[in-house]
């Protein structure tokens, strides 16, 4: 009987031993499966950004002149995916310069650029947002390849290349051209030139517009981020040593240059590959690997309607012709004297004239990089050459029109109230 007893204990303590193993091993495996997935390294990266404890997904609010489709409304969800990679880059040094690539629809270009970006020192340590002007399966998977840092993508998802037959795509009821509104029976206002809008266009500025918006206002991962954000596009090739560069210059601008509002990888004037002078320089800003905190973010904000009410297409025209001269002094930027980046795209849209400055050869990227190149060049103890009344966009510029139309000035309105 004794013996019975014994035995049925032995018996009970081997099935509790069993039991407590396969619980252990189901848990470990449940532990490998949620860090595979990020779900885990999302939760222990808790000290990533400047301070995360008070930060909670805010949801945009819909533009009134909208009515979202069902692809809009996906891209909306998808903005709020957290960034790739976070399993094989945990932790992003405290200090970093966010870097945002905004894209359209050019994946040879885009190719070119993230192949760029591969070999920059120091990429691994920031985070890398790709903002695409609508939804374009090839750019998706390209960006959706990269490995080198941790990435996030954010879709434009008022873009007018995702609403093909309203506004802000082309609606069936709109003017053309130089069409009469009365004569037409159609809806549109047209721009001071007498032409009405071109979606295509439009689309230009409606995308910085909501990108600037959305990632220093809207997203979970940079909206309290205290320190600079460097914007590139997808014609722009990145030099070895932009990132480090662009580490000295924002934090050498403070001191060697107060005056100034950004730093820039390269010249504002898009030919020159800099001076080479043993010196920094101070200029007007330029539109290639621009870098601004979210003090001079605050600035541009406050002049919204100045933003959307000025008659041209371009952005940057816009920002040079009225944002920057209603600061009420000039607005310099601090660059080094060689350039640490390269607009090699074709003269596209953004551009508005005949520039050609192309330098793609079968598809391949024309650009020697040299030996000084491939790593910071900037010397904290070099003095700032300024350059003053440059040649450019200034106050009193009427603007190249394309942006007449009432709508997209509302429209423009309402992404800079998305987040306030």
């Amino acid at each position: 009987m004794a013996s019975c007893k014994k035995g049925r204990m032995k018996d009970a303590v081997f099935r509790r031993l069993v039991a407590v193993a396969l619980i252990t091993v189901f848990g470990i495996v449940l532990i490998l499966i949620l860090f595979r997935t990020n779900t885990i390294s999302s939760l222990i990266n808790s000290d990533i950004y400047e301070s995360t404890e008070s930060i909670e997904i805010i949801e945009p609010k819909i533009p009134k002149l909208l009515l979202q489709n069902e692809l809009s409304v996906s891209l909306h969800k998808r903005n709020q995916i957290p960034p790739r990679n976070l399993d094989l880059y945990p932790k992003l040094v405290k200090v970093h310069v966010v870097i945002v690539l905004y894209v359209h629809n050019r994946p040879q270009y885009l190719q070119i650029v993230i192949d760029s970006l591969s070999r920059v020192e120091g990429i691994s340590e920031t985070l890398l947002i790709v903002s695409h002007d609508g939804y374009f399966e090839e750019m998706n998977k390209i960006v959706e390849g990269i490995k080198f840092c941790q990435v996030k993508q954010i879709f434009a998802p008022y873009s007018p290349h995702i609403f093909s037959n309203s506004f802000p795509g082309a609606s069936p009821r709109d003017c053309k051209d130089k069409d009469d509104p009365v004569e037409k029976q159609c809806e549109g206002t047209p721009d001071q030139y007498g032409n009405h809008r071109s979606p295509t266009i439009v689309s230009l500025k409606h995308h910085w517009w909501w990108m600037m918006n959305t990632v220093w206002d809207g997203l979970t991962e940079t909206r309290q981020h205290s320190g600079h954000i460097l914007f590139i596009e997808e014609d722009h090739f990145i030099y070895p040593n932009a990132y480090r560069n662009m580490q000295l210059l924002t934090e050498l601008k403070s001191k060697k240059c107060p005056d100034c509002y950004a730093a820039n990888l390269a010249p504002s004037e898009v030919k020159s590959k800099g001076e080479g002078w043993e010196s920094l320089v101070a200029e007007r800003m330029g539109n290639v690997g621009y870098a601004f905190n979210r003090t001079v973010w605050r600035k541009i904000h406050n002049k919204a309607a100045g933003f959307c009410s000025f008659d041209d297409y371009n952005w940057d025209i816009t920002m040079w012709s009225t944002v920057y001269p209603s600061f009420g002094s000039p607005v310099y930027t601090l660059r080094g004297s060689r350039t640490s980046a390269v607009h090699f795209g074709k003269c596209g849209l953004h551009q508005g004239h005949s520039r050609n400055l192309a330098c793609m050869d079968n598809g391949n990227v024309n650009i020697v990089v040299d030996e000084i190149d491939k790593v910071a060049n900037i010397k904290p103890e070099w003095e700032v050459r300024k350059y003053e009344h440059q040649a450019g966009y200034q106050a009193g510029f009427k603007g190249w029109g394309g942006w007449g139309d009432v709508r997209d000035r509302e429209l423009c309105m309402e992404f800079a109230k998305m987040y306030v």
